[in-house]
């Protein structure tokens, strides 16, 4: 099935929509945008600059994807916004390009991006985040797979939030969140081990144990950083889902929260 642009939508000349693709009334596609099959994007939305977006998204109405990043260093030259499969983009979602030419702000697959959140020019989002509505994050900020980020939180540019984190609504968010943890506030401050959301998501008893085990040493033996990565390491050693927790830590240029 062709695409279904309806006649009161505006198509540019050189955009590319997919087998499928819906395109509602007053919606604005730009003439670099790509739109994968059975892409629905809805009334008034705009779709513009050097934009691709996956298979089976759904951009609701009035979302902005592609407008220039909110930086001063932007030099009009091209730069990417790249969308994955599957991601839900709510009312007045918006995302950024990239500042630098030939940079790419990305977003993963099957993402549910809510209302009025934001991602800026140089964000990485992995596959399956919840961005909850008006989540404001600054630029090159990156958000691993499975993270879920309370409304009205905002986050600091160069911030990272690590895979299957959950950070409280109404979080400020200015230094990275470890992985697999849960924490809210301004500032924020650890609550444990995501465990509930890990053991939905598959992870063994043996496994989530393990990484409790990891939290308490790092963050409640009261160790050096370092001293405690070298106990983690000793006490759980040839665990993947340990190592990735303790190879985020040593790698944070910001801090991690506590």
């Amino acid at each position: 099935m062709s695409a279904q642009v309806h006649p009161a939508a505006f198509v540019e000349k050189g955009a590319r929509l997919g087998e499928g693709v819906v395109v509602g009334p007053g919606a604005v596609i730009g003439p670099h945008v790509v739109i994968g099959e059975g892409t629905r994007v809805d009334s008034h939305a705009l779709v513009t600059g050097w934009t691709t977006i996956g298979r089976h998204c759904h951009i609701h109405h009035g979302a902005v994807l592609g407008s220039p990043p909110q930086d001063l260093k932007y030099t009009s030259e091209p730069s990417f916004l790249v969308v994955g499969d599957h991601t839900v983009c709510r009312e007045y979602m918006t995302a950024n390009l990239a500042t630098e030419p030939g940079f790419t702000t990305r977003i993963g697959s099957h993402c549910l991006l809510m209302a009025y959140s934001h991602v800026a020019h140089n964000c990485h989002v992995g596959d399956r985040v919840i961005l909850a509505n008006a989540v404001q994050m600054a630029g090159y900020v990156n958000v691993d797979d499975w993270a879920i980020v309370g409304g009205g939180t905002v986050v600091h540019q160069f911030t990272r939030i690590g895979r299957h984190a959950m950070i409280g609504g109404g979080s400020r968010v200015s230094q990275d969140v470890v992985p697999f943890v849960k924490t809210a506030g301004s500032p924020p401050r650890n609550a444990g081990m995501n465990t509930i959301g890990l053991s939905r998501r598959g992870f063994s008893k043996d496994v989530c144990d393990a990484l409790d085990r990891c939290y308490r040493i790092f963050f409640r033996s009261g160790a050096t950083a370092a001293k405690a990565v070298a106990d983690i390491r000793a006490e759980l050693p040839g665990l993947p889902d340990v190592e990735h927790f303790v190879r985020f830590c040593e790698t944070s240029v910001r801090g991690v929260t506590r």
